[in-house]
């Protein structure tokens, strides 16, 4: 198989969507966090060179909710209409836990071309949750006519930065049913540095639900950890799911691989394999927050199954030239 990595330069929190337009849709965090733009083509390797289009832009400074901080937009298509998930903060100063202030948001499209322009994304506002705190990373999946939402908040009565939570919703932006908690860091390799679990990614194959996300800092401690469910199981129930007490995609120190994580899934061109989309580092001295370094590169590799149906991630792939 084409090595493609690295697909794209400083583009963090990768998400690939393959349409039904034969179209794959890429958005991604942008290193000045100042935007959501999206980017298209008929190939994987071809979204490297595909032109970006800027879709919204985050508003004035002192002006609103969305004003600063615009991280991990998901492109996904739900009953006919493009909608765009993302987190954003009014501000780049942490709150009285030590916490940025993120809440989570989405945008709307009902064009067929969601590119066409600027103009035909709406904003839906803030997606509510019970509690007000810092919140990001949404994802959505649709299974029997129902519409599951998936994030990474914070719950000051659970130790750590962020846990992992599931919800039905009622509409595309609205929650249905009370957050479920899934997954909170309680592993070695979950809480170096911070004790983290965000990034969700679902991946439904061989009759179950794999829930993978990303624990520890965003540094090369960074990794992906795992849950999974019987597709027939109640996904609202956290008893359904089962987490795996090892990451299952890790750095390789060796090759200067690190931190591999904030993955999503696609598929190949002609439809029979399945990719794993993730950023990753190639650098550990990373001077200051490394929040503010833009060097995470967008990488996708090919993943095979295990004789019980569980996904075998294997090791980052090199870069074929950086």
């Amino acid at each position: 198989m084409e090595n493609y990595n690295p697909l794209i330069i400083q583009r963090a929190d990768p998400y690939i969507y393959k349409h039904t337009d034969g179209y794959y849709y890429f958005s991604a965090s942008v290193p000045a966090y100042n935007l959501i733009e999206l980017r298209r083509s008929k190939t994987i390797a071809g979204l490297a060179h595909a032109m970006p289009r800027t879709i919204w832009r985050k508003h004035a400074t002192g002006t609103g909710e969305e004003s600063e901080l615009i991280w991990a937009p998901e492109i996904h298509f739900i009953n006919g209409k493009w909608y765009v998930y993302y987190a954003a903060s009014h501000t780049t100063e942490f709150d009285a836990n030590g916490m940025f202030q993120h809440r989570m948001y989405v945008i709307e499209c009902d064009a067929v071309d969601p590119m066409e322009t600027e103009d035909n994304w709406i904003e839906k506002g803030r997606v509510q949750t019970p509690l007000d705190t810092f919140a990001l990373d949404a994802t959505v999946f649709e299974w029997k006519e129902h519409l599951y939402y998936v994030w990474a908040q914070k719950n000051p009565e659970i130790f750590g930065n962020t846990n992992i939570y599931i919800a039905e919703m009622e509409n595309p932006w609205t929650l249905k049913t009370a957050p479920i908690l899934l997954t909170k860091p309680e592993y070695d390799w979950e809480t170096q540095i911070f004790a983290v679990n965000e990034g969700p990614a679902i991946l439904h194959r061989n009759g179950k639900f794999f829930l993978t996300f990303s624990g520890s800092a965003t540094d090369e401690n960074y990794c992906m950890g795992m849950l999974y469910a019987d597709e027939n199981s109640d996904l609202l129930d956290a008893a359904s799911w089962t987490k795996v007490d090892h990451p299952v995609f890790t750095s390789d120190v060796e090759h200067n691989l690190l931190g591999p994580g904030h993955n999503s899934f696609t598929v190949s061109e002609d439809g029979k394999k399945d990719l794993l989309v993730y950023h990753i580092r190639n650098y550990a001295d990373i001077k200051g927050d490394p929040l503010y370094d833009p060097n995470r590169h967008t990488m996708v590799q090919e993943f095979s199954y295990d004789a019980d149906g569980f996904p075998v991630f294997g090791s980052p792939v090199q870069f074929t030239d950086l």
